[in-house]
């Protein structure tokens, strides 16, 4: 089972009441919504994830509903490759949990037992989280290093978020999957067309990492019809485009009332050999 690491020796860290204490002694805080801050200092640089704004207009569009049939299609994934009774999975770069609390209860409604750890870098994303499912182990960490256990992982979720495919690696039992979600070419093409002069395709080219085979691909394209405003507004803003965008080019969006707008995913999965 992915077990919380301590991130100072790599101790099991056992949850009391308000902390995290490992054998050696070392203890980390219980943030009043559930979730452990892992990251320690010299981690953690200039970059703390997404910020509230960023969390808040995910949120707001995904709960919408927009993109359902993802959520769905990931947790028919899921379910497919867990073929034991209990299922040790890992979300990197989990956010608010959106997708993850969906697949535990999908996996309790087969009758699994899921032990999940989401880790995110973003602390206002994980406050979020930790409201949604109803077992889940959540913790302020890097997907470049994972405070789990050598292959102790059967599926690992990576749900448009970095790739770290060395610890990906590491962390899968052998024969585990990781599920790897990311933007196809054409993904939000006619919202890129109403702020920018020069929109351009995404870099859809599947990652690499030896000991991972890429052992299916499947796209998933439709359309959806956004007719509120402000969840035009929420699909940029929690985009990585609003934080390499103008303002004057952001304002483009005031303009538009409704949206027809092409969503287009990869879904990867690889196995580790």
């Amino acid at each position: 089972m992915p077990q919380i690491l301590c991130p100072v020796c790599g101790g099991v860290l056992t949850q009391n009441e308000k902390s995290y204490t490992c054998p050696e002694g070392h203890s980390f805080d219980r943030a009043k919504s559930g979730y452990v801050n892992l990251l320690i200092s010299h981690q953690s640089g200039s970059q703390h994830g997404d910020d509230k704004e960023m969390v808040r207009s995910r949120r707001d569009f995904l709960e919408g509903g927009y993109y359902e049939p993802l959520r769905q299609e990931i947790c028919k994934t899921v379910l497919e490759k867990s073929t034991g009774d209990t299922v040790s999975l890992l979300d990197s770069g989990c956010g608010e949990c959106w997708y993850t609390a969906e697949v535990e209860k999908t996996l309790l409604d087969a009758g699994k037992n899921p032990d999940i750890v989401g880790i995110d870098i973003s602390k206002d994303a994980l406050k979020m989280g930790d409201k949604r499912g109803k077992n889940l182990s959540l913790a302020v960490a890097s997907a470049y290093r994972l405070p789990v256990w050598d292959e102790s992982c059967d599926i690992i979720l990576n749900v448009f978020a970095p790739f770290a495919g060395e610890e990906y690696r590491r962390c899968l039992k052998k024969g585990g999957y990781l599920i790897h979600v990311s933007p196809d070419e054409g993904h939000l093409w006619e919202l890129k067309k109403a702020v920018y002069e020069k929109p351009y395709l995404n870099d859809a080219l599947p990652p690499q990492q030896e000991g991972l085979e890429l052992s299916e691909e499947k796209g998933l394209k439709y359309r959806i019809s956004i007719q509120n405003p402000a969840h035009i507004k929420a699909l940029f803003m929690m985009t990585p485009y609003a934080h390499k965008t103008s303002p004057k080019d952001i304002a483009r969006l005031d303009e538009l009332n409704a949206l027809d707008v092409a969503v287009e995913f990869v879904i990867r999965l690889y196995k580790k050999l």
